[in-house]
């Protein structure tokens, strides 16, 4: 434990430096940073993704920057410091974990789940209703798949997650008749009834739609390149190959 403290404190005494001397951190603002902030989330998620602990290490580490600095900042304007944001962290974890801190029975991962969201609806709810919690700025797969479960939690979901295949199809239909119609904003409009239909579905069966789609674009830009590798032996460029020719390089690397 007293090394982990000596680490802490280490931090704040690093940042309290920089923002006093460092003319690019001493200019910094909850504004100037954000955008930092969310790529910073985005690098760890990748680390996350490829399995690189070091790299998982290295992420965690800038994302800790950004909640130092922007404590330091507050701090500053007499807002609130980092033992603030701590203290206010297990205040959190305290009252939302009752089955362990109160005589809650929460015996199963889901059990604690839905205790998790029903206590935040209980505080959230009537500020902001139910769906307010979900940030704004999420990217908007992230964004439905919170949505579904936020509605889900107040029993506003299928009764059996197979139903949700019947919303899916009428989806498709519903898309492919815009596409004949030949109306963009409507089609627009469905497709994107067709990708809140899918994430849901993702949801209910447990899997984790941007997880699900990052491994298939990683699968396609590995099988890319060996196609492009493929045509290259050939001293050729892609446009100078027949789709034919194409296709089998692409099954070829599939097969591989």
């Amino acid at each position: 434990m007293d090394s982990k403290l000596q680490a802490t404190a280490r931090v704040l005494e690093v940042m309290d430096t920089l923002r006093e001397q460092c003319p690019w951190d001493r200019e910094q603002t909850f504004a100037s940073l954000r955008n930092n902030t969310i790529e910073e989330a985005f690098e760890l998620t990748d680390a996350i993704t490829d399995g690189n602990m070091e790299g998982i290490k290295e992420e965690l580490g800038d994302v800790l920057l950004h909640v130092v600095f922007y404590s330091k900042m507050a701090d500053e304007q007499g807002e609130f410091n980092f033992a603030d944001v701590c203290n206010a962290l297990c205040d959190k974890l305290i009252y939302r974990h009752p089955h362990i801190y109160g005589d809650v029975l929460a015996e199963t991962p889901e059990a604690v789940k839905q205790n998790w969201e029903a206590l935040k609806l209980r505080k959230k709810a009537r500020k902001s209703g139910i769906l307010g919690g979900v940030p704004r700025s999420l990217p908007a797969m992230v964004k439905a798949y919170r949505i579904g479960e936020k509605a889900a939690s107040a029993g506003f979901d299928w009764e059996q997650k197979e139903d949700v295949w019947d919303k899916v199809r009428e989806e498709v239909s519903e898309v492919e008749a815009e596409f004949k119609s030949g109306d963009r904003e409507a089609l627009e409009g469905e497709i994107g009834d067709l990708f809140f239909s899918l994430i849901n579905a993702c949801r209910l069966y447990g899997i984790d739609p941007e997880n699900a789609l990052e491994r298939t674009n990683k699968k396609f830009i590995k099988r890319f390149n060996h196609v492009e590798a493929r045509v290259a032996e050939q001293n050729k460029a892609l446009s100078e190959v027949s789709l034919e020719q194409l296709e089998a390089y692409w099954q070829e690397t599939k097969r591989l």
